[in-house]
């Protein structure tokens, strides 16, 4: 066995945790972590340490894996399209699974009749964010973009400068990029001018025409920047009035509106994108995550006469759209028609929906049960003033652990607990979660 120099010399035929982990040290601690598990394999919605134990995956790799852990059908595009040609980088060859993809998933973009969207591709969902405002303050010769309180765009220079979901996506990497300005979102539970839908969606409004007449001009804006349901920032799903309102004020003002639908798009609330629960059409479309079922892909839609605006080398990069990423989104894609997720997520959404209500029914720290399909946040807090409890929620992800069901945080203080299980799961591991999180509950006595 070959060794590299300062390199320790493990038995790689060793299947035992404790051995592996000892290889920890090399793995930078930026990474914040949620289990120290070595995993083996994943099949759907479980995933199997090498040590043999199996957990109910309800993270989904943060909304990546909708199709489940090495689909069948996904992985067999993988395979054979590495062993054709793995890169075939885009500003030099064309290829099958790229081509197709150009065809197909733009027809899903929501409000054009097929053939009028197009589709560029990148590698991450920051990528794509980048792109989404460079081509919409080129189209628009606009500088300003207007994001929403509680947002996460990602943590390149530009995304993060957009991201306001938590001081540690930012904080401490100022002067960050300019010209970007934030409005409230509607989030109902804590709206500060009352709890009903119609005075969240008009403090948020508000609050962009206080922009407008404090901050900048209107027609400064190239684009309102908006998650359809917010992600990092609590699993918050708006009035559906929200995003109509926001279109008919980009309307007036000519302001294109960006939807970020890297974690809410791809099937994950019941529809392809989390926006056609609303008659909201957006300019362009962000996405990201579920889009290839683990293989590093994104992209933006927009209708060809807009993106089209974008010149030959107006925006590239190297890796974005190769070959085996885009067979695994041709597959992926297939997965979603043939196997109807999209009825299963609404279907599964619902029961797991009811299923977490009724355990939590009662409980005074948890202050709301939401979601929209397979996208659910439970949050925590506490008091007339719903002080937010983020220790409930570390702690019911530990009881939720040790039961085998693996879960996630998110929320500005880290006081909502997400379930996101794949597309693919079915009836008996959606009671499995929502029994563990009882039980989970009970122990932690919240």
């Amino acid at each position: 066995m070959t060794q590299l120099t300062g390199t320790p010399i493990i038995d790689e035929r060793v299947d035992d945790s404790a051995v592996w982990l000892a290889r920890r040290a090399g793995v930078p601690p930026v990474w914040a972590r949620y289990t120290d598990l070595v995993v083996e394999r994943g099949i759907g919605s479980w995933v199997e340490t090498i040590d043999g134990e199996r957990y109910l995956d309800y993270t989904c790799g943060i909304g990546v894996t909708n199709t489940g852990h090495a689909h069948p059908r996904v992985a067999a595009a993988i395979a054979e399209q590495a062993g054709k040609i793995i890169h075939a980088q885009q500003n030099i060859l064309y290829h099958k699974p790229g081509l197709e993809l150009h065809e197909r998933l733009p027809r899903t973009f929501p409000g054009l009749p097929v053939g009028e969207a197009g589709l560029f591709l990148s590698n991450s969902g920051a990528e794509a964010i980048e792109a989404s405002v460079k081509l919409a303050k080129y189209a628009t010769r606009r500088p300003a973009i207007i994001a929403f309180r509680g947002g996460f765009h990602g943590r390149t220079h530009g995304a993060m400068a957009l991201t306001s979901s938590g001081v540690k996506y930012r904080g401490h990497f100022e002067p960050l990029l300019g010209g970007i300005h934030f409005a409230p979102y509607p989030y109902v539970l804590r709206n500060p001018t009352g709890r009903s839908e119609d005075e969240a969606v008009a403090f948020s409004l508000a609050g962009i025409e206080d922009l407008f007449a404090t901050v900048v001009y209107p027609d400064d804006v190239a684009a309102f920047l908006v998650e359809p349901i917010l992600g990092e920032g609590g699993y918050v799903v708006p009035p559906d009035s929200f995003l109509p309102a926001l279109r008919e004020l980009a309307d007036r003002h000519g302001i294109l509106l960006i939807a970020d639908e890297v974690q809410s798009g791809m099937g994950r609330t019941g529809r392809m994108w989390a926006t056609e629960w609303t008659d909201a059409r957006p300019d362009i479309v962000v996405m990201a995550k579920g889009i290839a079922s683990g293989m590093p892909l994104s992209g933006i839609m927009a209708s060809r006469e807009l993106l089209d605006r974008l010149g030959p080398g107006a925006h590239g990069g190297t890796y974005g759209g190769n070959a085996v990423a885009c067979a695994a989104a041709v597959a992926t894609l297939d997965v979603i028609e043939s196997e109807d997720l999209l009825a299963n997520a609404t279907r599964q959404g619902e029961r797991l929906l009811a299923g977490i209500r009724a355990v939590t029914d009662g409980r005074q720290t948890v202050a709301e049960v939401r979601g929209r399909g397979l996208m659910i946040g439970i949050e925590f807090a506490e008091g007339a003033d719903l002080a937010p409890r983020p220790d409930l929620a570390k702690a019911l992800l530990h009881e939720a652990f040790e039961r085998k069901l693996l879960l996630l945080t998110c929320g500005t203080y880290g006081q909502v607990v997400r379930v996101i299980p794949p597309l693919v799961t079915t009836d008996e591991e959606v009671d499995t979660a929502a029994r563990v999180v009882g039980e989970s509950l009970a122990a932690i006595g919240a």
